[in-house]
């Protein structure tokens, strides 16, 4: 039979075991315990829902900027045209004022007369 293992090197493939490829591992670095498992589930859940809270919360802060905008706005259009009616009250004040001085002194000038 020697010279079959000589001549045959298949022969001599097939006499020396190999070890098997491993397609799992074993080492307890690996393996997860199901309380593992289960916190990294409820980990990427907490992860997804505090994701789409700030995502609501940014849209919050968003729809305040947009309303105290406009707001702000209509707050400084208000505050120009209650200006503006002051003004207005103002002259015809002094238009009014101006007007019982005239008619003073020209009764004031009739009495003279």
């Amino acid at each position: 039979m020697s010279f079959l293992w000589k001549a045959q090197p298949l022969l001599r493939q097939a006499a020396v075991a190999k070890p098997a490829p491993r397609l799992f591992s074993t080492a307890v670095v690996y393996q997860k315990s199901p309380t593992e498992s289960v916190k990294d589930g409820l980990k990427s859940v907490d992860r997804t829902v505090s994701d789409t809270i700030v995502k609501g919360i940014d849209k919050g802060i968003e729809a305040k900027d947009k309303t105290a905008d406009t707001v702000g706005i209509n707050a400084k259009k208000a505050q120009g045209e209650a200006q503006e009616k002051m003004g207005e009250a103002k002259g015809k004040m002094a238009e009014t004022k101006g007007e019982v001085k005239g008619k003073a002194q020209e009764m004031a000038n009739k009495a003279q007369s």
